[in-house]
């Protein structure tokens, strides 16, 4: 079985279409994420109309200037296991940086408060990510979502004691440093995602993602690490259960 632990189902066309493939390849949990006060609401709406998907509540480094009050309300619905996405985004800046740090220590507090775990992206901002959590306090249950560092990175959130989150892109030919990250991260601090619609992996690069290909992105992790196919489906898996806090068994469809 398979679990794919970021998913953002309310960007599909046909979101029941695309769970039916996913259990078809064998993914029977998904987690749907929330990025802003409108898609944490869908994502709550999904994971309310299907006993296989949960939901996340957060609100996106690109949406920071939104408020964090936008998103607080949403965090008590049902099935909801994590605040996030959120983190830093340097790249695009489409917030100012220091909303974006307010935003995600913010956001970490939040996850504190409720138990929460938290679901991190992070892009060229590693040190200030990792100044924030310092000094906020990493949530127990804390996952880099799609990381895409090398070995120092890694080393760095994993001494947190957080998951470290592997997506296609540790399928693509220029991604040497996140295979790096992917051989050095233990099997029990391993989950698997799509980040679907995005970032769709080899061999199937121009294509839609789905979370019906989280087999293809564990098949990239299993060649990384010379280690069984069956190994990796296992421990994702279990992960995954562990991170979100999800029950032990899936309730028949």
């Amino acid at each position: 079985m398979w679990a794919d632990s970021h998913a953002h189902l309310s960007m599909g066309e046909d979101i029941d279409a695309v769970l039916a493939e996913a259990r078809a390849a064998g993914v029977t949990r998904v987690v749907t994420i929330g990025t802003d006060a409108a898609e944490s609401a869908a994502a709550v709406a999904i994971a309310a109309a299907h006993d296989d998907v949960w939901a996340t509540v957060g609100l996106h480094p690109h949406d920071a200037k939104n408020g964090v009050d936008t998103i607080v309300g949403l965090l008590d619905a049902p099935k909801v296991v994590a605040v996030g996405e959120c983190g830093l985004d340097y790249h695009y800046d489409h917030s100012p940086r220091a909303v974006q740090r307010a935003a995600f220590a913010a956001q970490i507090q939040l996850a504190h408060e409720r138990s929460l775990a938290l679901s991190i992206h992070t892009r060229e901002a590693w040190d200030d990510t990792f100044a924030i959590l310092e000094a906020e306090g990493a949530p127990e249950r804390t996952v880099f979502h799609c990381f895409t560092g090398g070995e120092d990175e890694a080393r760095r959130s994993l001494a947190l004691g957080a998951y470290l989150s592997f997506s296609g892109v540790v399928t693509f030919k220029n991604a040497d440093d996140v295979r790096g990250a992917a051989r050095l991260c233990p099997l029990d601090r391993l989950v698997l995602e799509t980040d679907s619609p995005f970032l769709t992996p080899v061999p199937l690069r121009g294509q839609r993602n789905a979370p019906g290909n989280i087999p293809l992105v564990g098949a990239g992790v299993s060649r990384t690490k010379g280690i069984d196919l069956e190994q990796v489906a296992a421990a994702s898996w279990a992960n995954t259960q562990a991170l979100y806090e999800l029950p032990e068994s899936t309730p028949p469809l």
